[in-house]
């Protein structure tokens, strides 16, 4: 019997219980190996997922209601951190935003999580929703915010639409990311693409006189 399924660590009550970050790992581990394997969402139950941890459904039980909620810690996991921004320009905070989605895309665990899992993530709603509320909707905060302070600096030029800006600057890194096949090599995603992305999109977009001229 594992630490976990000992009955020093059943006997409390689901809520409240101390969390084991330890087992958490493991089984969000656990459920990574299998999605790295190819097996679909629709096929990874929560006996399958336990099986090959090697714990009990119960102790899975207890830190996840279910699979869904499960599933989008395990995607959270494979995302990369927030990065932190120089704040030097608005130009090197998008450059900054767009490099851990280039680098995401060129590690095998987060390229192969990305072509497998995010389409998949489309037939849950429930899952969807969840990683969109605490991954996408943040970081798509985070760059509008920096693209009004470009406007507001004068980097930017007043008259273009912010939303669809956004989608502009995100748009090319993630067809290389998600759409290009996994067997694609490396020069697709290499070293300074972030910055050419965002220099070339700010090329056309910049005011055609500086506030000061």
């Amino acid at each position: 019997m594992s630490l976990a399924d000992s009955p020093a660590a059943s006997g409390a009550p689901a809520r409240g219980r101390p969390r084991s970050e330890a087992v958490e790992r493991a089984v969000i581990e656990g459920v990574l190996k299998l999605l790295e394997e190819g097996v679909p969402l629709a096929d990874l139950s929560i006996e399958r997922i336990a099986r090959t941890v090697g714990v009990g459904k119960a102790t899975i039980y207890r830190r996840w209601s279910g699979k869904e909620e499960l599933f989008v810690d395990v995607v959270r996991a494979a995302e990369p951190p927030d990065p932190e921004l120089p704040g030097t320009s608005m130009r090197d905070d998008l450059v900054a935003l767009l490099e851990p989605l280039r680098q995401r895309g060129v590690m095998t665990r987060s390229s192969a999580l990305l072509h497998n899992v995010f389409a998949q993530m489309k037939s849950s709603p429930k899952v969807w929703a969840a990683y969109h509320a605490s991954v996408v909707a943040p970081r798509r905060r985070m760059q509008i915010e920096i693209l009004r302070r470009g406007q507001q600096s004068g980097e930017l030029r007043q008259d273009v639409d912010i939303d669809l800006l956004h989608d502009l600057f995100v748009a090319p890194m993630l067809v290389r990311t998600v759409m290009r096949p996994l067997a694609a090599t490396e020069p697709d995603l290499s070293e300074g693409l972030s910055e050419q992305i965002v220099d070339a999109l700010l090329e056309g977009l910049r005011p055609v006189s500086s506030p000061s001229a």
